[in-house]
């Protein structure tokens, strides 16, 4: 393993570790908030930073061959995974969540290898199926305890592809374009969708709740990490390792997001998910150690 690959996976964690606080932040957030503003508002926090700091860096607009990818970035990022997961969150719980959505980083490798021509050895698949079937496995082991349903699961399932696609499509342009100013164009060209809406998502919704400071700091904290400065992270580990090996550090997600549940929602960590965080951390490391040694760079 190359230094560049190493870094790469430093960064893809730290993207991670970051991510890794989105659900259950969108479930405080979504008790004083309607689940579509969450979504506009968490947008709205991050393009208003965004706009500052390439304000201040100066930051010429993105060419023309640039904006199609960043649209579709844009329709994951900002609309798909939030809405749905937000959604999603009304009818089940951050950790229920956390482990459906476990199979992300498959999803994620599967459409590099569709959108970049990444090539990976057959063993990478076996390392990355394992850990998606021992988090699937913790799923159904404690499905009815974490409260899903089938409607939350499918809601699940469409913020996770709309996620993967995202994360290699802007993966895609940071061969171009610093990752930090992916997602900053990102959230920016939302803006024009993202602040009216939430203008009159709080008009028409703001009356149905009663939103503490608990919930403004968990909306603050999902534009400022989940949605923006993870990204910075995330991007330039999966430039640096590829989009289908810094993927799979995200098996670690659904062990974190658990962690953090328990923390600020009091939900239970049982030996079940000790043994999960286990196989998974095992399949991450098998897959890490399953990269050829000449693999092909990502085309754009």
């Amino acid at each position: 393993m190359d230094a560049a690959h190493r870094s790469g996976l430093r960064w893809a964690f730290v993207g991670v570790l970051l991510f890794s606080f989105s659900l259950p932040l969108t479930k405080v957030a979504i008790g004083g908030f309607d689940p579509y503003l969450t979504a506009m508002g968490r947008a709205v926090i991050a393009g208003s930073l965004a706009v500052t700091l390439l304000a201040i860096r100066r930051v010429p607009w993105p060419g023309r061959a640039q904006v199609r990818p960043l649209l579709f970035t844009m329709l994951g990022a900002v609309f798909g995974w939030p809405i749905l997961l937000a959604l999603a969150l009304e009818r089940t719980t951050s950790a229920h969540a956390a482990v459906i959505a476990a199979f992300m980083p498959l999803t994620t490798a599967l459409f590099a290898v569709l959108r970049t021509h990444e090539r990976v050895p057959r063993q990478f698949w076996i390392a990355a199926s394992a850990g998606t079937v021992a988090l699937v496995g913790f799923a159904l082991s404690r499905g009815g305890a974490q409260g899903g349903d089938l409607i939350a699961d499918l809601l699940v399932v469409g913020a996770v592809i709309s996620s993967s696609w995202c994360y290699v499509e802007g993966a895609a342009i940071t061969k171009v374009m610093p990752g930090w100013q992916v997602i900053s164009w990102v959230v920016v060209l939302a803006l024009p969708v993202t602040v009216p809406a939430s203008a009159l998502l709080w008009f028409a919704t703001s009356a149905n709740y009663q939103t503490t400071a608990v919930e403004w700091r968990a909306l603050v904290l999902l534009g400022l990490s989940s949605m923006y400065l993870g990204f910075f992270a995330w991007y330039r580990g999966l430039a640096l390792a590829g989009a289908a090996y810094g993927g799979q550090v995200q098996q670690l997600q659904a062990i974190l997001t658990l962690l953090w549940s328990a923390w600020l929602l009091g939900e239970t960590v049982t030996w079940v998910t000790l043994a999960a965080a286990i196989a998974v951390v095992g399949s991450v490391a098998w897959a890490q150690r399953s990269r050829a040694p000449t693999m092909a760079a990502p085309e754009e």
